[in-house]
């Protein structure tokens, strides 16, 4: 049994799609009588679109005994040879194989997504002993170990920072934009990054305890969980067999012709119903593909018309995932904001850190012309002190300023607690021994994310947030875009588990993402789309589908185009079945033989085709 089944994947596609050109252009010979040969040329699509149609019928039968639609076809095949109607069986065959072949093309390839996770675990650790420094392999790090890691480098393991201040990119845990300051006590993920300044950590999980590992099996474990949708003529099958098969015998009982017996076979063969999902498939992924998405698994879409709920992510998503200067605002007369703003870029020029480079960066942007910074020095885990125009200027938080004895003017600390809640960092800014203005960073928002949640909610799913974000920085957003349901702090596990309940309780999730951060949730989700020209690799390889222009606003679209497909696949079902029973009753009646029933059922299947090119320009009302 192992030697057929290797027999029938010998070749592949490109084997299927060159015995189908050949078929075809045997059946044409055939009905046409185009070349004078020895044997019926119909007898080459029976050979090459046959045979395998029974080999999978019988391994399936004796293996599995799993009934199906191909046992009906290989009986009506064998009947129709037998009967000495070689066309009918050679066309039969043929449309079966064509829908096999269609089906097969809207199977995602092989996705290489859990390697490029193992990829992000670090290979190395620094090792601080009694001897010195010394470098090890990361799985042989033990819990109470100290590690250093330094500017650029990925943290081996779970761990406490011990010594040294800086500011770790957390995106691959969290999905934050903004790196996040740490310095002593304070906590650190494997798989994040250090992004300036060496410091040194005690190992607290380790190995499998880490936190790439356990993502690692988030991603494992979503993707062995999710079930995949069975072909409708696959599920009809059964009934399908005994009703064409007691429908034969009866006939053959009471008319005694056994031509009428083997034309009902033939037009009952369900070669519409086979073609009725591909065809519909393929068509409205030709669709997507033009709005800017790349469909990986054939019946993502077919989930997609399922969801009741969108969980975006923030960072990258709804947002553009880059900090930016979102607000000057001057606490002093002589410092107007054109002036704070680039007197703070001018500190912030020589600086490594990301936050100060954002504020030289978005300084630019405006065109405003940056002074030269004298003396310069670093204040780890505070912020710069520079001298600006004659000045000595400090740039960083509230804390760089209570070491220099700067308190803060009335209404500053209020004005910056407004900014933190709208999830802003803060940044401080003194020159002269006082404050002089903050500056206020944050992520932005995509100019259509409001325009877009409006028209998802429209085209009937609801939309919800899912980010690492804090509470504040999360409601504040969610404010902003009109969507109600939101849950902050989201780790990895967090996402995946509200989908997961979602999920259980009967209301199907498609998850929008793109961080490393998001492949377990968009993994586990009904339907995963992330961001293909921002997101990561490792989150494109975990979706089912990919928004390769990042252009959120033609996600209603999507969602529309899911859903239409599945009407269109609904109308080719009942003609498809409409036509099968109005031959039965033909067939039974002598008015058709094999041949023309043949015919008949060939012009359904064109039939099918047709209507769902029809998706291949759709484009809803409502989801412009």
């Amino acid at each position: 049994m192992a030697r057929l089944e290797a027999l029938l994947e010998w070749g592949g596609i490109k084997r299927d799609i060159l015995f189908l050109i050949v078929s075809g252009l045997a059946l044409a010979t055939s009905i046409f009588e185009l070349a004078p040969l020895p044997f019926d040329p119909a007898w080459i699509a029976i050979v090459l679109c046959g045979v395998p149609i029974l080999l999978e019928a019988f391994i399936g039968l004796v293996t599995a005994f799993d009934i199906k639609a191909d046992l009906l076809v290989s009986i009506a095949l064998v009947a129709s040879v037998y009967i000495g109607e070689d066309f009918a069986a050679g066309e039969v065959a043929f449309i079966m194989q064509l829908g096999a072949l269609l089906e097969d093309l809207t199977v995602a390839k092989a996705r290489a997504g859990i390697e490029k996770l193992v990829k992000l675990t670090p290979r190395t650790a620094r090792r601080i002993t009694a001897a010195g420094e010394e470098i090890i392999p990361a799985q042989d790090v033990r819990v109470g170990d100290l590690l250093r890691v330094l500017p650029g480098e990925t943290v081996p393991v779970d761990g406490v920072v011990r010594s040294g201040q800086t500011a770790i990119d957390q995106a691959v845990m969290t999905g934050e934009s903004l790196p996040v300051d740490k310095g002593p006590g304070d906590s650190v993920s494997s798989g994040t990054v250090n992004q300036f300044g060496s410091f040194d950590m005690v190992a607290e999980k380790v190995g499998e305890d880490s936190s790439i590992q356990r993502m690692i099996r988030l991603v494992q474990s979503a993707d062995a969980g999710k079930a995949k949708i069975v072909g409708i003529a696959d599920r009809w099958a059964t009934w399908i067999v005994v009703i064409a098969l007691s429908a034969a015998v009866l006939t053959w009982l009471f008319t005694g012709e056994i031509i009428r017996a083997v034309t009902i076979l033939v037009v009952f063969c369900p070669c519409a119903l086979v073609l009725a999902t591909p065809t519909a498939i393929m068509a409205a992924i030709g669709n997507a593909t033009r709005h800017g998405f790349l469909v990986r698994e054939g019946d993502a879409l077919e989930r997609l018309a399922l969801v009741g709920r969108a969980a975006f992510d923030k960072t990258g998503t709804l947002t553009l995932g880059v900090p930016q200067v979102t607000k000057v605002t001057s606490l002093h007369p002589s410092w107007p904001e054109e002036r704070l703003f680039a007197s703070a870029a001018a500190a912030e020029a020589r600086s490594e850190h990301p936050l100060g480079k954002a504020v030289v960066r978005c300084c630019k942007e405006k065109g405003l012309p940056i002074p030269e910074a004298g003396e310069w020095s670093m204040r780890p885990g505070r912020g710069v002190e520079a001298v600006v125009a004659g000045e000595v200027l400090l740039a960083g938080n509230a804390a760089l300023l209570e070491e220099a004895g700067i308190s803060l003017p009335p209404g500053a600390e209020k004005a910056a607690q407004i900014c933190r809640e709208e999830g802003c960092t803060v940044i401080f800014v003194a020159a002269g021994g006082e404050a002089v203005g903050l500056l206020a960073l944050a992520d932005t928002l995509r100019t259509d994310a409001a325009d877009t949640v409006k028209r998802v909610r429209r085209a009937g799913v609801e939309p919800v947030l899912l980010t690492g974000d804090h509470e504040n920085a999360a409601r504040h957003i969610a404010a902003q875009l009109g969507i109600t349901q939101v849950q902050a702090g989201c780790l990895p596990e967090d996402k995946l588990g509200w989908i997961a309940r979602s999920q259980a309780d009967g209301v199907p999730v498609c998850m929008v993402g793109d961080g490393v951060n998001d492949a377990p949730a968009l993994k586990t989700a009904m339907v995963g789309i992330a961001m293909g020209g921002v997101g990561s690799d490792i989150a494109v390889d975990a979706a089912n589908i990919a928004l390769v222009s990042d252009d959120i606003r033609e996600l209603p679209h999507l969602l529309g185009l899911a859903r239409r497909m599945m009407t269109t696949i609904k109308l080719n079902l009942t003609f498809s079945m409409a036509l099968n029973f109005i031959a039965i009753v033909l067939a039974i009646t002598g008015i058709l033989n094999p041949v023309v029933g043949a015919l008949v059922h060939n012009a359904g299947s064109v039939a099918v085709i047709v209507n769902s090119a029809f998706l291949l320009a759709w484009r809803g009302k409502n989801t412009v």
